[in-house]
């Protein structure tokens, strides 16, 4: 049961989550009036113009709560991916039930294990609140090294294995084989966390929505947000799908419904149906190709990229690189050691992705 101690130490670990996010995303300097904006893996085009149509239209209903419609909103939800509505749980973006997941499956003695670097919220609120948080490092691909994942959380008796697929920073797949092998092996009292928050953008056939395991009924949880190909960032809609006793445990510790107008935007997406998607995910790809075409032209190296972002080695420390970038009106990601020298950029438009590559080429003379 969540006590008001309980409740009062999620929201304060909650805050210091996202307050320290908005510091980070912030950039050094004055950005230039034109600047092209490639330092938060958002998607360029916002959402879909049958979402704005809808938030248009019940902007003028917003003094309601709307809580009576939020039942059919779970059970639309859950239909996308052929659950039923006790199987999801709706959040504002995908880090509020990621909180969620966080206080239910972790303690002081279960960890938080997870391969660093990686999408931040997790283990940071778990060491917020007190909790063990294991991290371990990346593969020589860049992405999770399940079998010491799975190592981890058997030594520790149990805990909250996080994989970000692709994984955030990197834009590296876990493939799944080794997804697969990771649900086959899980130890006693631990579960799987799933943060799929890019897999839309991913066109590898190496790998694969970890969702048929929870229709298997394995101890995972699948996290996804629209805020991403959906272009819905500013909208805050995200959610988890796992078994309904896994979501009855989470549920607790979510604060609220979320905005009336980001759930008529997300119904109005999903109307849309997959044919949405795939034209985004191609148009990301094609502009991504382009982009690491011109990179091997010029010989610098990155890591292969399956999301809507990609890491650059640019040989130089990335505090000097995203000043330098800034000036000439391009803003990239922030550091993310050990990999000092790799440079996160957002994949924009092809027009963004020009400015990109002129302001690249010119800070490092190629």
């Amino acid at each position: 049961m969540l006590t008001r101690r309980g409740f009062a130490g999620v929201v304060a670990a909650a805050g210091f989550t996202e307050f320290a996010f908005a510091q980070r995303a912030t950039v050094a300097g004055a950005a230039p009036k034109d600047t092209v904006w490639l330092n938060a893996n958002e998607f360029p085009e916002g959402p879909p113009a049958a979402a704005i149509q809808a938030m248009s239209r019940v902007i003028g209903e917003t003094n309601r709560y709307h809580y009576r419609e939020f039942g059919d909103f779970y059970k639309s939800i859950a239909a996308i991916e052929g659950l039923k509505g006790d199987q999801v749980l709706i959040g504002a973006g995908s880090s509020e039930v990621l909180h969620a997941a966080v206080d239910v499956f972790t303690s002081p003695k279960r960890p938080f294990v997870t391969c660093w670097p990686t999408f931040e919220a997790g283990p940071e609120l778990a060491a917020v609140e007190g909790h063990a948080v294991v991290k371990l490092p990346l593969s020589s691909s860049y992405a999770s090294d399940v079998k010491k994942l799975v190592a981890e959380a058997a030594k520790a008796g149990g805990g909250l294995i996080y994989i970000c697929n692709p994984n955030n920073p990197t834009g590296a797949i876990t493939t799944k084989q080794d997804l697969a092998w990771t649900v086959d092996n899980l130890p006693p009292d631990t579960t799987l966390l799933v943060d799929e928050a890019y897999l839309h953008f991913n066109t590898s056939p190496e790998t694969e929505s970890a969702m048929k395991y929870v229709h298997q009924g394995k101890n995972v949880i699948v996290m996804r947000t629209f805020s991403k190909i959906y272009g819905m960032a500013g909208l805050r809609a995200g959610y988890v799908a796992a078994r309904p006793d896994l979501i009855a445990k989470m549920e607790p510790y979510r604060n609220n419904v979320i905005s009336i107008v980001a759930a008529r935007a997300v119904l109005a997406a999903l109307d849309l149906g997959p044919k949405m998607i795939d034209e985004r995910r191609d148009k990301i790809a094609k502009t991504r190709g382009t982009v690491c075409a011109w990179l091997k032209e010029k010989k610098i190296n990155f890591i292969d990229p399956q999301a809507n972002f990609m890491m650059i080695d640019t040989k130089r420390d990335i505090k000097e690189m995203s000043p330098a970038m800034l000036a000439k009106g391009v803003a990239v990601g922030r550091a993310f050691p050990p990999y000092n020298t790799m440079m996160r950029v957002t994949i924009g438009t092809d027009t963004d992705m020009a400015r990109f590559r002129s302001a690249l080429g010119e800070v490092l003379g190629v």
